[in-house]
This record gives structure tokens, sequence and C-alpha cells, in this order.
């Protein structure tokens, strides 16, 4: 990170920024990553007043500190977006931003766990509010933000569904409640009795990120998984092992609440059960060995 003391304009422009961000109902994960990369590049400008910077400042720090440092393209996106947002947005500033060339996203394909590893992963859980936590993530494609705000009004038991309300992108949807983790629930809040959100934390109204995390890579060590997983893996694993079900593509983009079919097909290229169905041409060689 950047050394350089940030100006007292910049600190009071981060403060007020932080301000509309949760005025505009942004998640707490967006305004952390966007301050936090705007702060960055306040450090960057040494001073020079942030009402007088130009598409070159920008240029300059994507050069000379982001490109420099081997940064990832996605927080390269990031600190842009963020710039993006502060300036257009909040000062209703024009500074081409739009021109800015975006660096090429990297076609990773996520990583699966496949049933059984998901299987074992659960196996490993023996705290019921913990197994029904990472349950949920998975048998409903959840992502963490998603049963962090889960209320207990959100569960419908009688039509087995769950609304997922102001998700990503202040999305609402509704997912479909596997019988067996409604089951899972039901004990689950008859031991814990929670209040408001479905999932309390020790010693405040709402379950935490972390501990969330620490559950998983506890459960992913005992099982003995060792691909590199986050909690996230759940919900890709989830998208996929549905596809390979032969649920509709367009019903598992609803599911998700992806707003493109464009990143549902994602699965596509890391279903195992379509690419097991290829037979290579080498099938019609003979082979001595």
């Amino acid at each position: 990170m950047l050394k350089a003391t940030m100006s007292q304009e910049a600190q009071s422009a981060l403060v007020d920024f932080e301000k509309y961000l949760n005025q505009q109902r942004y998640s707490q994960n967006t305004i952390k990553t966007y301050i936090g990369s705007l702060s960055v590049f306040f450090c960057y400008l040494k001073g020079k007043s942030i009402h007088s910077i130009a598409k070159s400042d920008i240029e300059s720090f994507n050069t000379n500190y982001i490109l420099s440092k081997g940064y990832s393209t996605s927080y390269q996106n990031q600190v842009i977006n963020a710039i993006k947002c502060y300036y257009s947005k909040r000062l209703n500033t024009h500074l081409e931003i739009h021109e800015l060339e975006r660096p090429m996203e990297s076609k990773q394909l996520p990583v699966i766990l496949s049933i059984e590893e998901v299987e074992r992963l659960l196996a490993t859980i023996s705290n019921t509010k913990h197994l029904a936590i990472i349950s949920l993530i998975y048998s409903c494609g959840l992502r963490v933000g998603d049963v962090l705000q889960l209320r207990i009004s959100d569960i419908d038991s009688d039509r087995g569904i769950i609304h997922i309300k102001g998700g990503k992108g202040k999305k609402d949807r509704i997912v479909p409640l596997s019988p067996s983790v409604l089951e899972l629930l039901r004990s689950y809040y008859k031991r814990y009795r929670p209040t408001e959100f479905l999932f309390n934390g020790e010693n405040s109204n709402q379950y935490s990120s972390s501990s969330i995390q620490k559950v998983f890579k506890r459960a992913l060590k005992k099982g003995g998984i060792i691909k590199k997983c986050s909690l996230h893996t759940l919900r890709h694993s989830y998208a996929t092992h549905l596809l390979e079900s032969g649920t509709n593509l367009r019903v598992i983009q609803e599911i998700l609440g992806h707003g493109s079919p464009k990143t549902t097909q994602i699965y596509t290229h890391v279903s195992s059960e379509q690419c097991s169905k290829v037979v290579s041409p080498i099938e019609k060689i003979k082979l001595n060995y």
C-alpha cells in the first residue's frame, strides 16, 4: 500500500463519500471496497487537490502504481469503478473515465466440489447452527451476504421457498428450499431460538461473515479437501450440480440472481457430466503399450 499522507481535503471527501454510499444503500462490502480503493488513489495524488485531477492522473496511477506492482485485473477494475462512482455520481464531474481502457478479464473457471466432497464436508460439522448455515448456502446457492441478511420471516415453509431480499444489485429473488434443509432449520430453531435474523451471533443480533468462513475452513480441513475453495465455491458447486441433473440454464440463472445468462453459462464449461459424454477421437486409434 502507499505510505503517502493523505490530504485533509481527501480525508473529508472519503467521510462524505462513505455517508453518500450508505444513504444510497450500497452493501457494506461495496462501501468498504470503494473507500479502500479511493484511499489508495488519493494517497497517490500526493496532496494534489481532488477537484483538479484529470484523466491523465488516473492513467498515471494505473500505469505507475497498479500495473508496476503487478496487481490483479480485478483489483484494477475495482479501483476504476470506485473512482468512477465518486467523480461521476458524488461530484457530478466528467472525467472521461468511461474511455479508460479496461483490462481483459481473466477467464478462469470456478473450482467445483463434487457431491461426494460436499457430503464429506458436511459430515465433519457437528454443531447444528454451523451445519444449518453451510447446508443452506449449498442447498440454495446463496452468497454469504444472502445468508447474513436472512430473517426468520423470509422462510416460507408452506411454499418451500426462501425470499432473498435486497441481494446483490439490490435485487429480490425466490429460491427453492430443500425439505431436508427445512427440517434441519426447524431443529436449529428449536435449539437456538433466534429472534430477528435467522442466524444470530454470540454477542450480536447478526452472525458474522468471518465466523462462517472459519467454520467452512475447519470443515475443509477435517474433510481432507485440498482444493482451493471459498464459501462461494458452494454456490458454484450447487449451480453445476443443478445443471448436471438436467435443470434448465434459465431456471439456474433466476435462482442465482444473475442479471445476464452469460454469467450463468460458465457452468456449462465446468460440468463434468457434459465432459464425460465427449468421446475423444483417440478412441479410434489402437495404442501399443
